[in-house]
């Protein structure tokens, strides 16, 4: 049976980093539920796990662990092929599902030294901090100063530890977030009333805006029958993963929660079945 109403998606920008799509032909509910799982629900890898050999640095244990766990690392070609941790059916870490960086930094001159994502070392290739890969890209625009800054060393200080990352998702912890904003909007000119402007005739128009370039307001005409069925996406990301799968893995994801939702229903309905 086909369905109520087919959505429509229009993209406008692709890049690796940023993807812009306009959906269209949809309910807001449906709509909201995306960027949510853009936001929160798709898989990343991240430093999880922390040794610290020595730390004769300023900053205490705690905080360079912290620091770590931000940092975002590269996982899009191996990210499918990680289990999570606790599926895992290893002791403790394992090449299925964790990912091994060592740090081995001193400073033995008088000048203050930088430690810094470039000096994690890691056991997969594929799975470096995301500045290290710009490092090795010649066309990207590469200073030293991208690398992310952990702490500062002054002479006889060291920094000596061992870390794993692991595969998980940003409810969990905010540090496996893909993305790095996810812009939504639906109404952009007010129609709906959905937004309270205090002076409209000062409020900045919308970049998706129909009205005139001279139209005073930045509001539009109150619709009360109005029903939003086009939305404007503006997904960013850390560079973990592309734009892209972003998007396409987001889909996956809330197919898969719809999928067990329905399995639930049937199981239920089995269930009351067999009961009377």
């Amino acid at each position: 049976m086909p369905y109520a109403n087919q959505p429509k998606v229009t993209i406008t920008e692709l890049s690796e980093e940023n993807v812009r799509f306009v959906l269209e032909d949809t309910d807001l509910s449906v709509a909201n539920s995306l960027r949510r799982v853009f936001i929160a629900e798709i898989p990343t890898l991240a430093i999880d796990w922390l040794q610290l050999d020595s730390n004769t640095a300023v900053l205490h244990d705690e905080f360079i662990a912290h620091r770590l766990g931000l940092i975002p690392l590269t996982c899009d070609d191996v990210i499918d092929n990680f289990e999570y941790s606790r599926d895992c059916q290893c002791n403790e870490f394992c090449p299925k599902c964790s990912v091994q960086f060592d740090l081995d930094v001193r400073c033995v001159d008088d000048i203050t030294k930088s430690v810094t994502s470039r000096d994690l070392i890691s056991n997969n290739p594929k799975v470096v901090p995301v500045t290290s890969k710009r490092k090795d890209d010649e066309s990207a625009d590469y200073g030293i100063d991208d690398d992310i800054l952990l702490v500062k060393l002054r002479k006889g200080q060291e920094l000596k530890l061992r870390a794993y990352a692991r595969k998980g998702f940003a409810k969990e912890h905010a540090k496996w977030m893909a993305t790095t904003a996810v812009s939504f909007e639906y109404d952009p000119d007010n129609t709906l009333r959905h937004t309270t402007y205090p002076k409209p005739e000062e409020w900045p128009k919308s970049e998706h805006t129909s009205l005139s370039e001279d139209a005073e307001s930045c509001e539009g005409e109150f619709n009360a029958q109005g029903k939003p069925n086009k939305f404007y996406y503006n997904v960013e990301s850390c560079g973990s993963l592309s734009a892209k799968n972003i998007v396409l893995n987001g889909i996956e994801v809330l197919k898969m929660k719809l999928s067990n939702i329905l399995e639930q229903l049937q199981l239920e309905e089995n269930s009351a079945q067999e009961l009377q």
